[in-house]
């Protein structure tokens, strides 16, 4: 790890003198580029410096939200990476498919948990029971990865109250429920917490209020949480996928018609005919498109997590998106308001 941040410090500070030597008489302007360019530079060579990666065996992981997508595959690809894997299913005792596939495995180090991130009795049971399992109990557990999430759609009129609550408490509330229960357990191996977040944590769109305002929050949460893990060795990471609701399924037809007919049947009369029955068919056309168009690729975003957990010094930030999104979030990040207020794009 330390070798790492040297060799990068090193390659950085090389060619930023190198680029710098030829300017220094010249303009800021001259000098603000061959800073940039000493940039891209070193973070091109450091991109492709080898990876140290950890071992494995005897390190213990908590998954949550395994009974489909991201979270039942990463779970696998832990197992088979030679980890012990503690995935945290919340249809577990409603024979959910993904927690059968998952048990279906059948092997010691793969432990099938029923949990609810919404519900403190539940995640201490499983504290309970992990540290009965753990494969090194001195060891503690070597990663939390928080990737229990649920969605929807719709103006922030439309929407009542608790679809707001409904959403941060399984987004928001139990990342941070997740992470307080067990990090004592991770402070114990100087481990990781890894936090799903989404591009819509950096910048929303309209009709998703409900949902980016929980992934800003992660956000945050995580950024305070690595400040103050820092004194106890644990690294904090965050993961921002773009759009991948087609390979999760987190949106269906029926589910976004299902919450059409719900955001009408809850709006006031008032609402109603303010915005009218054709906005409402808008936006879920909108969803729809938007549904169908993401990646239906799943492994990205899995082989991020897994390169998260094995990093020995993993990143703060991994951006999992595709380039749609790279220069969407550049416009509405890095742009004057003016810019992204007149050229935006769902």
């Amino acid at each position: 790890m330390a070798s790492q941040l040297l060799i990068r410090v090193v390659v950085f500070a090389a060619m930023m003198m190198a680029c710098l030597q030829p300017t220094m008489g010249a303009g800021l302007w001259a000098k603000a580029f061959a800073v940039l360019l000493a940039s891209v530079l070193s973070w091109t060579v450091c991109r492709f410096l080898p990876v140290t990666e950890v071992d494995g065996k005897g390190k213990a992981v908590l998954v949550t939200g395994c009974d489909t997508g991201f979270g039942k595959e990463v779970s696998q690809v832990l197992h088979d990476r030679g980890f012990t894997v503690f995935s945290g299913c919340v249809l577990k005792d409603k024979g959910g498919e993904g927690a059968r596939e998952l048990a279906a495995i059948g092997s010691p180090r793969l432990h099938v948990l029923q949990m609810d991130v919404t519900s403190d009795d539940s995640l201490w049971k499983a504290r309970q029971y992990m540290e009965e399992n753990l494969p090194d109990k001195d060891a503690g557990l070597w990663a939390i990865l928080n990737n229990a999430g649920t969605s929807t759609y719709g103006l922030v009129e439309w929407c009542p109250i608790e679809t707001y609550k409904r959403v941060a408490e399984v987004n928001l509330w139990g990342t941070v429920r997740v992470t307080k229960v067990f990090l004592p357990l991770v402070r114990k191996s100087q481990g990781r917490v890894i936090n799903i977040a989404s591009i819509l944590g950096r910048s929303c769109s309209p009709s998703r209020s409900a949902y980016g305002i929980t992934k800003y929050g992660v956000e945050s949460f995580s950024d305070v949480l690595r400040y103050e893990m820092k004194r106890w060795g644990v690294d904090i990471s965050i993961i921002e996928p773009g759009n991948f609701i087609s390979a999760t399924n987190i949106f269906t037809e029926d589910s976004i018609e299902n919450t059409a007919m719900e955001l009408w049947d809850g709006m006031t009369d008032e609402v109603k005919e303010a915005y009218g029955k054709k906005a409402l068919d808008d936006y879920k056309l909108l969803m729809h498109k938007f549904a169908t168009k993401g990646s239906r690729d799943t492994s990205p975003v899995v082989d991020t997590m897994v390169a998260a957990v094995v990093a020995v010094k993993p990143k703060t930030r991994y951006q999992v998106m595709q380039p749609y999104w790279h220069i969407r979030t550049f416009i509405m990040t890095h742009l004057p308001e003016w810019i992204a207020d007149n050229i935006y794009i769902y």
